[in-house]
């Protein structure tokens, strides 16, 4: 019997006189820079169209590729020499963007072409009125059954590692005009955190100053990839400007070879698990160990694109420190770990080869009221839904609220009435019986 890869049918090997004959197999098309985002996306909807329960999904990291358009965030930077100066890459064959720090010949994200999507979205796109940008996202919201979803960029976040901290905050803000002029505006679904040049403090306060009450910007992030301390007193009146706003602080972690730390590692796999992880890492010690959430109690804290592994690791290591030498930290009143748990997390790149592991982390971290779902998309590790609904140690409610409630309620998003969780009917009451 042969099996046809495209139906599932089974044919007999023979056609009547004896001679037999191959199975019908159809192939697939390859997918390439210019494969629609639906079809990539098609076993997704598949995913979307077979759950019993119609989730409301808030996606709280997604990516646009600025430098697709990056002439348009360029024209927007403020200062007219940096301007000029990004004008003028244009005109050179084979140059980068002009201004970025990043580095073409080290992009090994699309595993040597195997995974193209991952290079550029080069699909067809119809001539309109809407944005180019924003028609792709809402292709990948539509096909993953994503209400919102929040866009952070994808070179610019190396720019921390910039070696002129003026060009940072210059193109920096320049991204978040363009966010807020072009893209935005067309979708209420598209949300933003928005890009903190964290370099310059004093340039971050007047990004909060200038776009909190933008709508659609609903809090700030700082690229992780960086090597300023995130507890200097440079930064005191920024996480008081942010926490003044009522809006979240996120770290969206990312990598960077450079490190003389991670030039140790002589592989992009070794580098990548550990570079994502490492500068969050950092971050998170210093920001709880010099006593920042006592200084800020309102301020909410998002850890992005770190994974989940390193969080119960860090619980353990820095409560068991500070049970030693808890005269270094006299700001804090709790352990450790007790601040890490009221802070929040998103679910990508979710760790699942060891299910007892992801369970016991999930617990860790409070996941039913501090997780967030994540896909990543378009990049090349990206999660789907799915990743969270499958999870069989979870219950029904928790899955509703990492898929998207924990976010509404971070974020203050609107969750059509629908969507909702069900309401317990209250308790009969109870009618005197007459004597």
């Amino acid at each position: 019997m042969g099996q046809s890869a495209r139906n599932g049918k089974t044919t007999r090997n023979g056609n009547g006189n004896g001679k037999s004959r191959r199975p019908r197999v159809t192939e697939l098309p390859k997918i390439t820079v210019h494969s629609d985002t639906r079809d990539i996306l098609a076993h997704a909807t598949r995913d979307r169209d077979a759950q019993p329960e119609n989730y409301f999904i808030v996606d709280v990291d997604a990516h646009v590729t600025e430098t697709a358009f990056w002439s348009d965030v360029t024209d927007r930077i403020d200062s007219d020499v940096y301007r000029q100066m990004a004008k003028s890459f244009r005109d050179r064959v084979g140059s980068p963007p002009g201004l970025l720090n990043a580095v073409p010949g080290m992009a090994y994200q699309d595993v040597f072409g195997r995974i193209p999507h991952q290079q550029r979205l080069g699909e067809v796109v119809p001539d309109g009125p809407g944005h180019r940008q924003v028609t792709l996202i809402r292709r990948a919201m539509d096909s993953m059954g994503i209400h919102y979803m929040v866009v952070f960029p994808t070179p610019m976040l190396v720019l921390g590692m910039h070696q002129q901290a003026d060009v940072e905050a210059a193109v920096g803000t320049a991204y978040n005009r363009w966010l807020v002029e072009q893209i935005l505006p067309e979708d209420d679904r598209i949300k933003a955190l928005l890009y903190l040049p964290f370099n310059e403090p004093e340039a971050c306060v007047k990004v909060v100053e200038r776009f909190a009450d933008h709508p659609g910007v609903i809090g700030f992030t700082v690229t992780s990839s960086r090597f300023r301390a995130v507890h200097h007193d440079a930064y005191m009146p920024l996480y008081a400007a942010i926490q003044e706003t009522g809006k979240p602080l996120g770290f969206h972690s990312g990598f960077h070879w450079g490190d003389q730390s991670m030039q140790q590692c002589n592989r992009f796999i070794s580098m990548h698990a550990l570079s994502f992880v490492h500068f969050n890492l950092v971050h998170m010690t210093n920001w709880i160990i010099n006593g920042l959430p006592e200084r800020f109690p309102k301020l909410k804290l998002v850890w992005i694109e770190s994974g989940l592994a390193w969080v119960p690791y860090l619980m353990q290591r820095l409560d068991s420190e500070y049970m030693m030498r808890s005269s270094e930290a006299p700001l804090l009143k709790r352990r450790p770990s007790e601040y890490m748990r009221d802070m929040y997390y998103t679910s990508q790149p979710l760790e699942r080869s060891n299910l007892k592991l992801t369970e016991a982390t999930f617990e860790a971290v409070s996941a039913e009221t501090q997780l967030l779902f994540a896909s990543d998309w378009p990049h090349w590790d990206f999660d789907l839904p799915a990743s969270i609904t499958n999870l069989p140690f979870l219950s029904a409610q928790a899955k509703r609220n990492i898929l998207g409630l924990n976010a509404a309620k971070l974020f203050n998003l609107t969750v059509p009435p629908r969507k909702m969780p069900a309401r317990k009917p209250a308790p009969a009451r109870r009618e005197p019986v007459p004597a």
